[in-house]
């Protein structure tokens, strides 16, 4: 049993409010990733359940037990950091197998987890070499193959994959991704980048100002934001937000464009911006969709990314960004009729910044 409960959590720095009253259940088994804009008190909230920071109210069990006061490593807790935090003298073997001979471990035992460690990560060929000798990426696995050495309840990762280039981010999102499975414990994941919150995470827990904005699945997040905050946070390209009025059944842009809502979607008149993602605005085919609106626009700018393109076009008076298929764009300054999954758009009261 290795879930995590943190109850009214809080952590001041001086006058500085960090962690406001923030309340989280992850359960055992379970990929938890906290993610939010610099300064939104992720880090510390990860530190505190390591017990890196002390708490200033609140509680945090894991495993069924108050380990709220308890010292570090009395938490039975693994944790992956940014920087490595190898040491230089030791080569690989002996930085993975650190922890376990500082509590005596036998050493038949020690063998057996570092080399297990070794096979998982790939690095079992670099076990005597040392960390001057390695590349960001295999000493990132290093750090991996410490903490997973320890069979942990819980474990931790602050922010492990900002030092590395982007191939190499892509290459150990798969491979914490492949650990997660293979082990099957419980993992919280630190970082400000949402392609890793949603490509690895069973729940996303999005902070903002020392607070929860929201808890849920990936998709969750991104389909059903409760807030303009989240749906601008998650999604790339961001999503599109338009100043508009909402009067009976139709979406009124500022340049007098009109959307109409699908059947059995409902909103009360009134001021209202309209949010649309790049990829539900496509370019028209021959008739719209159930649901969809086609309207005339002019291409800006295009910027292709390989099979897709983003292309940038006035909509409602201001720029908006859409993408296409990479065939299907020409030059700037291209006529182009537009087609837009009113399904899919979100509405937000301008007033509270929720969604309707």
């Amino acid at each position: 049993m290795s879930d995590l409960k943190i109850t009214g959590l809080h952590k001041h720095y001086g006058t500085y409010h960090a962690v406001k009253g923030i309340d989280l259940e992850v359960p055992s088994g379970e990929f938890t990733v906290l993610v939010g804009p610099s300064g939104c008190g992720k880090s510390t909230l990860l530190r505190t359940i390591a017990g890196l920071e002390e708490a200033s109210a609140g509680t945090v069990e894991i495993g069924g037990k108050d380990v709220t006061w308890a010292r570090p490593r009395d938490r039975d807790i693994a944790m992956v950091f940014q920087n490595y935090a190898l040491y230089p003298y030791l080569n690989v073997y002996e930085n993975i197998a650190f922890g376990l001979r500082a509590r005596r471990v036998a050493s038949a035992e020690v063998d057996r987890r570092v080399k297990r460690a070794a096979d998982m990560l790939g690095i079992s060929q670099l076990l005597e070499r040392f960390p001057r000798e390695l590349s960001g990426g295999q000493r990132q696995r290093v750090a991996i193959g410490r903490a997973i050495v320890r069979d942990a309840l819980l474990f931790l990762f602050d922010e492990p994959l900002s030092n590395l280039d982007a191939q190499l981010r892509d290459d150990m999102r798969i491979e914490i991704k492949r650990l997660h499975q293979e082990l099957g414990r419980t993992m919280i994941y630190v970082t400000h980048d949402q392609i890793e919150a949603m490509t690895l995470a069973d729940r996303i827990a999005l902070l903002r100002d020392g607070k929860i904005e929201q808890l849920g699945t990936p998709l969750d997040l991104f389909e059903r934001p409760a807030t303009r905050f989240v749906a601008g946070f998650l999604g790339s390209p961001k999503m599109n937000f338009l100043p508009a009025t909402i009067e009976a059944g139709q979406v009124a842009l500022r340049d007098g464009t009109r959307l109409t809502l699908p059947p059995g979607r409902s909103a009360p008149d009134g001021q209202a911006v309209l949010g649309l993602r790049p990829q539900h605005i496509a370019k028209a085919g021959a008739s719209a969709a159930p649901g969809h609106v086609q309207t005339q626009s002019i291409i800006e700018l295009v910027q292709p990314t390989g099979s897709r393109v983003q292309v940038s076009m006035p909509l409602g008076g201001i720029s908006i960004t859409a993408e296409f298929a990479a065939h299907e764009v020409t030059m700037p300054g291209e006529q182009v009729r537009i087609d837009i999954d009113m399904t899919r758009a979100v509405l937000i009261d301008p007033q509270t910044d929720k969604v309707i």
